[in-house]
């Protein structure tokens, strides 16, 4: 049988590296993308020391369309059959009221979450279409159900992730191509860090007091709908810690 390939932008940390493990682990090879070169080669170490695994490195930022157009031309011949697009770079910065924020930022975020995940998609899955196999999972966000305070434009970002996510679906459906949407709540990464500009003291404050998820408990999820049979399409997985309910309600324990 034919080892099968996954794509996995954002590949260097949080829910991408999770990914990158719990694909590796079952048999997987794996194209990691993201841009931190010297991350991405520690885990690709990782790897291929304790799975076995082939991996290719494919470092670029996906808000760089050339950069993402020259990098998937440039995959060697026998890397070039992508079996699961995993569209996990994302990001977000601040917390800002929408009539506050800082515009040089807000482009950052949109170009990441929106236009990095249109690009790999656009280039990706017209080979998928022709092969006529493939699975597209973009990581969205329960942010993605609902605007809160400080989070107009991420929340944005995540429910166009949704709604395209739900189109490529749609354009898809006269194929045997899945297409699914994991929505994570509150998952212990380097995603809050970003969000506080570097901050380490307030993005661990936002953990405090309860149990989050972490970014390997949304690869078990990843995994998990990447692995359905065939016929089996898994739409739309929301996930959260148990002791969060909504984007905004989680209840702490001890903290004041």
């Amino acid at each position: 049988m034919t080892t099968k390939t996954v794509f996995i932008t954002g590949a260097s940390s949080g829910i991408g590296a999770g990914c990158a493990r719990k694909f590796a682990a079952n048999g997987y090879r794996l194209i990691l993308n993201g841009r931190n070169v010297e991350k991405l080669t520690t885990l690709k170490e990782e790897l291929e020391r304790d799975f076995k695994c082939e991996a290719f490195l494919l470092p670029f930022d996906v808000r760089n369309r050339q950069e993402a157009v020259d990098g998937v031309n440039a995959l060697p011949e026998d890397w070039q059959a992508v079996d699961v697009l995993i569209n996990n770079a994302g990001l977000v910065i601040g917390l800002d009221k929408e009539h506050e924020g800082d515009l040089d930022e807000w482009e950052v975020v949109i170009d990441t979450n929106v236009k990095g995940l249109l690009t790999m998609t656009r280039l990706l899955v017209p080979g998928m279409v022709a092969r006529g196999v493939g699975h597209i999972i973009n990581i969205g966000s329960i942010a993605g159900d609902g605007a809160y305070p400080g989070g107009s434009v991420y929340c944005a970002t995540k429910a166009a992730v949704k709604a395209l996510t739900d189109g490529l679906r749609i354009d898809l459906v006269d194929t045997p191509l899945r297409v699914s949407n994991i929505k994570p709540g509150m998952v212990e990464t380097n995603f809050s860090v970003v969000r506080f500009r570097g901050d380490q003291v307030a993005a661990d404050r936002c953990y405090q007091g309860f149990q989050p998820l972490t970014g390997e408990d949304v690869a078990d999820t990843v995994y998990y709908v990447a692995s359905a049979p065939a016929h089996v399409q898994i739409a739309e997985v929301l996930l959260m810690p148990t002791q969060q309910a909504s984007a905004t309600i989680v209840h702490k324990t001890g903290v004041i």
